[in-house]
């Protein structure tokens, strides 16, 4: 099936919430975004006159300094979605404070929680500047491709030869808790990042890092071969066991480089089955909470009420990367449209709660507020609802631009990627694969969910994960 038949039923009539949400208005999600972004910046206070210059654009503590370039790359997709202009010099006064004295987004005043993937948040933040033509103050949009640049030449610099053969570690310096750890959202960070260069500058050196960065997490096993995405692994035991936590926004990172890379090249096959695989995954892990089907949850940590500030943002990304890959990989643009249509209306139900009754919860599937608010939750609606918007958008509009001189082509061919029945027989995975039955991911998801990998792993990664706590990235 490609939807529950009340499912269908549902998007074809308005559907009322606490943010009075119609899916099959503009203005009604237009509305409802402006909403829960009044929310999220009411969060924002580090650009009042009193300010040092090292916190203008980052978040209040303790939320970290990554967690605002991802704020920054939500608003960037509100501006483009909805030509609301009011946030824009928040937003260029925020990107442009945070780059460091060598413009690649290593402020010293960080440092000492400084990974691969926080440089990289703010990364993905400029290169969707570059991408959606949003004006620096020199007006031009030159300016963002070097900053965007400048990270990937700096983490191209770090790859790491000296064990596991190759790939990045999780933090940039060696007093960090984490040096030893080589993550998924580090080196899939740096895929998409080279992906996007590749696809907007069409240089192949980055097509090339591209596919050296996947078929390293590939060949150390960060996903499997049902494209189900993993942790991260320790370069002390050289990488020979994988923390199987899975969470949201590692498949995402992966999706939206694979769809640039698929896009780029004019729809190859091996991409496509990349994409396919990456979301089939996605739709059975994250995508089947009991009684919400198709509605998003964070399996590795909602269930248990123990997800901390950085995890309580990751489904923003699985949103926001889902929609834009619809947008340039559009064979799954339909079953996109309906994992996202579910999941906020379930999201903006979830937004009824604090003294204005629109403050955004964390589990979407209970039906309403749940108490839990925060940014990561403003943004993780933000970014659900808004994709909408992006996924009605008129064909073209709202595609990510190319630099000059670049042609990119169209698929050859047509395909198509159908969400199968929840009463699929269990242990179907890989390209076009969608949901399983509710045992079969009930039990895949307890296995991603095991720390199988610390027996092995030993004191090392046992001190960094006490220390410093679980990836989430809560240092």
């Amino acid at each position: 099936m490609r939807l529950h038949h009340a499912a269908l039923a549902a998007l074809s009539t308005p559907f009322t919430t606490a943010l009075n949400l119609d899916v099959n208005s503009t203005s009604s999600l237009s509305n409802a975004s402006s909403t829960i972004v009044h929310g999220l910046m009411s969060w924002y206070q580090n650009n009042a006159s009193s300010t040092p210059p090292t916190a203008i654009g980052t978040l209040p503590a303790p939320l970290y300094w990554w967690e605002a370039g991802a704020v920054w790359g939500g608003m960037l997709d509100y501006w483009a979605y909805t030509n609301d202009t009011s946030y824009n010099p928040t937003m260029t006064q925020a990107l442009l404070a945070q780059v460091g004295p060598n413009n690649d987004y290593m402020p010293p005043a960080y440092f000492t929680s400084l990974g691969n993937d926080d440089q990289a948040f703010w990364a993905f933040a400029v290169l969707t500047a570059l991408e959606y033509g949003y004006l620096s103050p020199l007006n031009s949009t030159t300016q963002w491709l070097d900053l965007a640049v400048a990270v990937w030449n700096t983490q191209v610099r770090r790859w790491d030869t000296t064990s596991c053969g190759g790939g990045l570690k999780w933090q940039v310096f060696q007093s960090n808790a984490g040096f030893n750890y080589k993550n998924t959202v580090s080196n899939g960070a740096f895929f998409q990042i080279s992906a996007r260069l590749a696809r907007y500058t069409g240089n192949q050196t980055y097509v090339e890092w591209a596919g050296r960065s996947w078929d390293w997490m590939n060949a150390t096993g960060l996903f499997d071969a049902q494209y189900n995405v993993f942790d991260g692994s320790d370069d002390l035991i050289n990488c020979t066991r994988v923390d199987h936590t899975a969470w949201t926004y590692n498949p995402a990172i992966l999706m939206y480089g694979s769809a640039m890379m698929y896009n780029y090249t004019n729809g190859s096959a091996v991409w496509e089955e990349r994409l396919s695989g990456l979301l089939g995954a996605s739709v059975r892990n994250f995508f089947s909470v009991e009684n919400a089907t198709n509605v998003l949850y964070e399996f590795a940590c909602e269930p248990e009420n123990t997800c901390n500030n950085d995890q309580f943002s990751f489904k923003a990304y699985m949103s926001r990367w889902l929609a834009k890959s619809a947008i340039i990989a559009p064979y799954i643009l339909p079953e996109v449209r309906t994992l996202l249509t579910l999941s906020a209306l379930a999201a903006a139900q979830s937004c009824s709660g604090g003294n204005d009754g629109t403050t955004c919860g964390q589990k979407w599937y209970v039906g309403g507020y749940d108490g839990s608010y925060g940014v990561g939750q403003q943004l993780s609606a933000l970014e659900t609802v808004q994709a909408l918007l992006l996924l009605g958008s008129e064909q073209g509009r709202l595609a990510p631009r190319v630099g000059s001189g670049v042609v990119i082509g169209q698929a050859t061919k047509t395909s198509t990627f159908v969400l199968q029945s929840q009463t699929a027989a269990p242990g179907g995975g890989g390209s076009g694969s969608g949901t399983r039955s509710a045992d079969a991911n009930s039990a895949n998801r307890q296995r991603m969910r095991s720390w199988d990998a610390w027996p092995v792993l030993g004191l090392p990664v046992m001190v960094m994960v006490f220390g410093a706590g679980i990836l989430g990235m809560e240092r």
